[in-house]
């Protein structure tokens, strides 16, 4: 399974409340009128975004689209601004600011990245070894709760590895422990909210 995972924040002056709404709309619209190829979609509120440029406050909009195959990556982009949802993207298109996104690929575990409510994006310099999921998780977390995703296409600043989880019962997110990562290597934890899932 691939990911299109594209982050953004609104332009200036646009209130929160109406570019969700634009956001919710296409979202809508895809899953009303699915391109081939497309498994699901969701808008999530992201608390850190830090790699994404140009706003105001750390966080910002994570939308996932979840795809079949590297075929149905071009699908997408044909069919977001073709006849049947080219009103919806273009109003949210107005209204955003900045915004950057990657292709990302399932390397393990089963965790629902439209509906999982904590993503760990992890950073490694070049040259050290591909990282498992039991090197990251953190002590307690189900690995049948997690997934691990790493980037495969880039489109712009973009962590390499998305570690996705849910919270523990205490209500603190789960994800990786510090002292499991190697010299060198950054994690930035994002609380997420879905504002729209199709």
């Amino acid at each position: 399974m691939l990911a299109y995972v594209f982050w953004h924040r609104p332009a200036a002056g646009v209130a929160a409340a109406d570019y969700e709404r634009d956001l919710i709309a296409f979202h809508r619209s895809l899953a009303h009128q699915p391109p081939s190829g497309l498994l699901g979609s969701a808008a999530l509120r992201a608390s850190e975004l830090p790699w994404l440029d140009g706003g105001e406050g750390p966080g910002g909009y994570e939308d996932w689209y979840l795809l079949e195959s590297w075929s149905a990556v071009g699908v997408l982009e044909a069919a977001a601004v073709s006849r049947g949802h080219v009103s919806a993207h273009d109003r949210a298109a107005r209204h955003a600011g900045s915004g950057t996104g990657a292709i990302y690929k399932r390397v393990e575990g089963e965790a629902d990245p439209t509906s999982a409510r904590s993503a760990v994006w992890v950073s490694r310099p070049s040259g050290q070894t591909d990282p498992t999921m039991a090197d990251l998780l953190e002590d307690g977390m189900e690995a049948d709760e997690g997934a691990l995703w790493r980037r495969c296409l880039v489109l712009g600043p973009a962590p390499e590895f998305c570690l996705l989880g849910g919270e523990s019962e205490s209500g603190t997110i789960t994800g990786t422990a510090a002292s499991r990562l190697p010299a060198g290597w950054t994690a930035a934890v994002a609380k997420r909210e879905p504002i729209a899932d199709a």
